[in-house]
């Protein structure tokens, strides 16, 4: 049985086995990678893991551009299937494209179910933290991304072109 787990060094190994499933320079969505993240080292991994664990923290200033976030990931054990992010509020980049989540599944466990049921979790964290309206997005090329949202309660809004390309928006009224 999936959960959602706050990111963890334990997982690490199936991590980087999850990483390698994806294309180089592939955009892992919800997990919160930048490209100065060394995740190659265990000292670099456990920092990362860090910094995405201090990013929910509302006594710490976020990073420039960025809004305050909870990152889970998604596992079955010992195993890393995927990640899922939920932004407390929406900049404006944000709102343009990126909205309140974002999730991925990798490449291994997808067809699964398993964004669906992550999305799922994930709203009702929003919920739990008194927000009545989240934004979701996908690239009109991914209609498994629009079918995993609108099995969510997703209702188009509109498709538009943004900063990182064109981008589907569903709003969910919690």
């Amino acid at each position: 049985m999936p959960e959602l787990l706050p990111p963890t060094v334990r997982l690490r190994d199936s991590w980087l086995a999850a990483y390698a499933e994806w294309e180089p320079g592939a955009h892992m969505e919800g997990a919160g990678l930048g490209a100065d993240d060394d995740v190659d080292s265990p000292e670099g991994f456990a920092a990362w893991v860090e910094r995405l664990r201090r990013c929910e923290d509302h006594t710490i200033p976020p990073e420039e551009g960025r809004v305050h976030t909870t990152y889970w990931w998604i596992a079955e054990g010992d195993t890393y299937l995927g990640a899922i992010d939920l932004r407390h509020w929406l900049n404006a980049f944000l709102l343009d494209a990126g909205g309140h989540i974002g999730y991925s599944v990798r490449p291994s466990a997808r067809r699964r179910g398993l964004a669906t049921w992550a999305l799922g979790a994930a709203l009702h964290e929003a919920r739990t933290r008194g927000m009545d309206r989240v934004l979701v997005t996908c690239s009109p090329g991914n209609p498994a991304s629009a079918r995993t949202i609108e099995r969510n309660g997703g209702v188009l809004e509109d498709v538009r072109k943004t900063l990182i390309g064109r981008k589907r928006r569903y709003w969910i009224d919690l």
